[in-house]
């Protein structure tokens, strides 16, 4: 299925029949300045789903926890993409990694794991296509790629996820690359794309006014979970992203049903460098 065809398949829910009960979804009013604790609530994630697409995570790490469930892209006999149960788990430490940092910020949110990478952290447009395709179809609220593809002919069909995603209030939180290279999904605006800093806050979000990275996280010797239980420290712009998928997680458990542009504005002004971030 193409993601055109998705699009119009799911676009029926997007049209909302009564605009004043949309409106309900909304806090009625943000205070001024919005403050850390106005934007975080108790900062446990509580009633978020947050899908890890990547190279899959670890059953109960300690560091992770329980899973809400664990799912694989995988070829069938035809040669379609499918996603099914996954019993083979992370098959790198690069997905568990990142469902540890979410862990640690969002205690208390739902982890998906979807593993779309090969080892050797390889994969296919296809694979990343059907697997961010699947989350969107479940309803994810917070999908975490710390992932990008260089492949010109998936940038069209990414594209229209995201701009699916964007409209049925799905956040995509995407690493930007760790050379300055284009690549995909990070640059396109319907994402919440990140690069990392090297301050050990991991709660610390930096607002870039230059995009297209948006965001600045954690991103320097993060101690963070990995294969058979283990832990390691890691850097890089995959893993100050998951830093923000959790910061995500905790506006939306403190105020259910913003959308990814009202995310992008709280994360915005409570930005340590912007004026009245705290």
């Amino acid at each position: 299925m193409t993601a055109e065809t998705n699009a119009a398949r799911l676009s029926a829910s997007w049209q909302l029949t009564d605009t004043a009960e949309s409106g309900s979804l909304f806090p009625a009013s943000w205070p001024h300045p919005i403050s850390t604790q106005w934007a975080w609530g108790d900062g446990s994630g509580n009633g978020v789903r947050v899908c890890i697409l990547d190279s899959g995570v670890e059953f109960d790490h300690p560091r992770v926890g329980p899973l809400q469930g664990t799912y694989a892209v995988v070829k069938d006999q035809h040669g379609k993409m499918t996603v099914t149960e996954d019993n083979e788990g992370d098959i790198s430490g690069h997905g568990t990694a990142c469902a540890s940092i979410v862990r640690s910020l969002a205690p208390k949110c739902d982890i998906v794991s979807v593993r779309v990478l090969n080892h050797g952290n390889s994969g296919t447009g296809q694979a990343l296509i059907a697997g961010l395709n699947w989350a969107l179809e479940q309803g994810i609220n917070v999908i975490n790629m710390s992932l990008s593809t260089r492949i010109p002919e998936v940038k069209h069909s990414l594209y229209h996820l995201a701009d699916i995603a964007y409209f049925r209030r799905n956040i995509i939180v995407a690493s930007a690359h760790n050379i300055p290279i284009e690549s995909f999904p990070w640059r396109f605006a319907s994402v919440i794309s990140v690069g990392s800093h090297k301050n050990p806050d991991p709660e610390l979000i930096m607002y870039n006014p230059t995009p297209p990275v948006e965001f600045f996280a954690r991103g320097n010797q993060v101690r963070a979970g990995w294969l058979r239980g283990g832990q390691t420290t890691c850097s890089g712009n995959s893993f100050a992203t998951p830093h923000v998928s959790a910061m995500c997680a905790r506006i939306l458990s403190a105020h259910p049903g913003l959308t990814p542009y009202q995310v992008k504005t709280v994360l915005h002004l409570t930005a340590a460098n912007v004026i009245g971030g705290e």
